[in-house]
């Protein structure tokens, strides 16, 4: 998808790309849970079965990503001006460097 772009300027905030393997591990524990529980309940007590809370075996804030920030596209020019002036050595260089900045932030 080369020509995909990110709809709206907001990411995680840490440098963790995606919580993949959180989630795999925290299903995980929940089938487990859910299965322990059910091998363990009575033929009266399954009508009455109330499934695994999601907090019981997860925190969201112990994964890899704990959060989202907004990065308005005014920040994003300061940030890449910013940038592009400390690496570039030339006019020429800092332009193509803050556009290049600028276009890597919007893809996905």
């Amino acid at each position: 998808m080369s020509r995909s772009r990110r709809r709206s300027p907001i990411w995680g905030v840490t440098t963790c790309s995606s919580e993949r393997w959180d989630k795999k591990d925290w299903h995980g524990r929940f089938r487990i849970r859910e299965r322990q529980a059910l091998a363990a309940a009575s033929p009266e007590a399954l009508k009455s079965h109330l499934p695994v809370l999601e907090r019981q075996v997860s925190n969201v804030w112990s994964m890899g990503k704990d959060g989202h920030h907004y990065h308005p596209l005014a920040e994003q020019i300061y940030w890449a001006d910013w940038f592009a002036q400390r690496r570039g050595r030339n006019v020429h260089e800092c332009a193509a460097l803050k556009k290049r900045l600028l276009h890597k932030w919007m893809r996905k």
